[in-house]
């Protein structure tokens, strides 16, 4: 077995979350994964993917490290795994902590930061991706291509991560909040319908900053997975709506903006406003 071979086999992943779970099994289909928690309930009966009995069993086992943990646990588990990732690519999925970020606390590490949405469950995620200073293209491409597993993958320069916050992160709440107020039916959503959620969408990205090609691109991706993921009826729009929007956040920013009659691309700027305040650098 060649080493790249080796390398592309090996990830861990740190924190089993909602997102930290479906990226783990859309993942292990393709990688070995190694899994650890520090809520070990919530590994402990877990079937065909593997779990580390700590944080130092992971690293040693593993040659690429995913970190899908919550933003209040994030210093303390890069204090805990900073001496001990040499030769290895970190990705954080941690929505605001930018790569420059984590070079302080980690030093000279591969770092990619990766931002996907809720729609990693059903492998249709909008998903953005962008590398740090020490992280080469290779890194990258194979990053992209590991995310490419979860839905359609984007690579961005780091300085448009909170302009697709806006859209990709909490875009799918536009989408389920007017499924949620006008009470309509995920499964009966008409084609003209999806095209003008994927038109306000498309406006919104251009809002912040995105040229047409992108913003559109962007847009039928974020558009098509989140109907999609609402049509399988798993939960409500409501509850989907839910999901996405953690309190103070960039998509509570963005509702309070449509709750109160403003535009999709108005409520866009309020999360990318959001995000901003919110990033680490």
């Amino acid at each position: 077995m060649t080493m790249l071979k080796s390398f592309r086999k090996k990830i861990g992943l740190i924190g089993f979350g909602n997102m930290g779970q479906a990226i783990a099994e859309k993942i292990n289909v393709n990688y070995r994964v190694l899994v650890f928690d520090k809520d070990q309930a919530k590994i402990k009966d877990l079937i065909g993917i593997n779990r580390a009995v700590d944080l130092s069993q992971l690293l040693k086992s593993s040659q690429a490290v995913i970190l899908a943990i919550k933003p209040q646990d994030f210093d303390s588990v890069l204090a805990q795994i900073r001496d001990n990732l040499r030769g290895k690519l970190v990705i954080s999925i941690a929505a605001g902590m930018t790569t420059e970020f984590m070079q302080k606390i980690l030093g000279e590490v591969k770092v990619v930061r990766v931002m996907p949405n809720l729609a990693v469950r059903i492998a249709a995620s909008t998903t953005a991706i962008c590398k740090g200073a020490f992280a080469s293209q290779g890194d990258l491409k194979f990053t992209a291509k590991l995310f490419a597993c979860l839905g359609k993958v984007f690579v961005l320069p780091e300085w448009q991560m909170d302009a697709v916050t806006a859209i990709s992160g909490s875009g799918p709440a536009y989408i389920f909040y007017d499924m949620e107020i006008n009470h309509r039916d995920p499964v009966k959503i008409t084609k003209e319908l999806q095209e003008e959620y994927t038109r306000k969408l498309c406006e919104s990205a251009r809002a912040v900053g995105f040229d047409p090609k992108l913003a559109q691109e962007l847009a039928r991706s974020t558009a098509g997975s989140s109907i999609r993921l609402a049509a399988q009826r798993i939960q409500t729009p409501a509850q989907l709506r839910k999901l996405v929007t953690s309190p103070g956040g960039t998509t509570e920013a963005a509702l309070q903006v449509i709750s109160a009659g403003g535009s999709w691309p108005q409520a866009a700027l309020a999360a990318k406003k959001r995000a901003q305040d919110l990033t680490k650098k």
